[in-house]
């Protein structure tokens, strides 16, 4: 099979696996702020109101199912990312150059993984897409492509 053949199968498949991208991503990061605003997963709860951990925990988790759920992802990914940013610069870039030195692996990746969304969209199997796609009303006309 030459490389343009496999390029454009793969290339066909690109909307459904950005979509699964952005599911297990925002289902990644809710469960981050879950487990910081509710104490679950192994996690102690950070105090209400705690700087920065509690606020954290708050953009995690509503960020988090906004992304899973496909609804407004590029504002949600955009903070996302930012906060992630900003965790990384001041939690853990302190103690060491590099992610795998400092502990802070999840936030880089979740930063960056979070600027793709931003740019590239949530891909197929967005709540508003999945909605749309049953509305009648929003069906094409004959002779519209859809």
């Amino acid at each position: 099979m030459s490389t343009d053949r496999l390029s454009d199968r793969l290339a066909g498949h690109q909307p459904l696996v950005l979509g699964l991208f952005r599911i297990v991503v925002g289902l990644l990061f809710a469960s981050e702020g879950a487990a910081t605003l509710f104490g679950v997963l192994g996690r102690k709860a950070s105090p209400t109101g705690d700087w920065p951990f509690w606020y954290a925990g708050v953009i995690e988790l509503v960020c988090g199912v906004l992304v899973l759920l496909g609804v407004a992802t590029r504002g949600a990914a955009f903070l996302s990312s930012g906060a992630m940013a900003f965790a990384y610069f001041t939690e853990h870039q302190q103690d060491g150059l590099f992610p795998l030195q400092n502990g802070g692996l999840a936030p880089a990746l979740f930063c960056w993984g979070f600027l793709l969304l931003v740019f590239f969209g949530p891909g197929s199997l967005s709540l508003p897409g999945l909605l749309r796609r049953g509305d009648p009303s929003s069906a094409p006309t004959p002779g519209q492509a859809r």
